[in-house]
């Protein structure tokens, strides 16, 4: 667990403005959907910073930030990858291109989604709702 968790000052500094505006967006199109443990972490060798979504143990994503740069990391599963397959042609070129790039490990297809404005939140939403269904109602 991270000892400090970053200010959204010290957010915005670190990503700038357009990308700390897409950060929130995606932590509030997450919120909107999920009832989620949320966790901070230091990022590794590659990130500042890790800011999880989990339940009951189980990782939904994980956004990850640095300098000017944040990524959302989303695991599939043997069965999350048929249904993203099956529905591929859904996708834009760019998240096809991603998916078809990721790295498979034991555990899964790891996807890192490079979050440089808004225009693959839907898609990154869609993503998740293959990864878990929303589990909070919709208003």
């Amino acid at each position: 667990m991270k000892k400090e968790i970053p200010s959204q000052k010290e957010l915005h500094s670190l990503l700038g403005k357009e990308r700390f505006e897409t950060w929130n967006a995606v932590c509030s199109a997450i919120d909107s959907m999920y009832e989620m443990d949320k966790l901070w972490n230091d990022g590794g060798n590659k990130w500042d910073y890790e800011y999880k979504y989990r339940r009951g143990g189980k990782t939904l994503c994980a956004l990850y930030a640095r300098d000017n740069c944040f990524g959302v990391l989303i695991i599939f599963g043997k069965d999350e990858r048929a249904k993203f397959e099956a529905s591929h042609s859904q996708y834009s070129d760019a998240v096809q291109s991603i998916y078809n790039a990721a790295t498979t490990y034991h555990d899964g297809k790891w996807m890192m989604v490079e979050m440089k404005d808004d225009l693959l939140l839907d898609e990154v939403m869609n993503l998740l709702r293959i990864k878990r269904k929303p589990n909070k109602k919709q208003s």
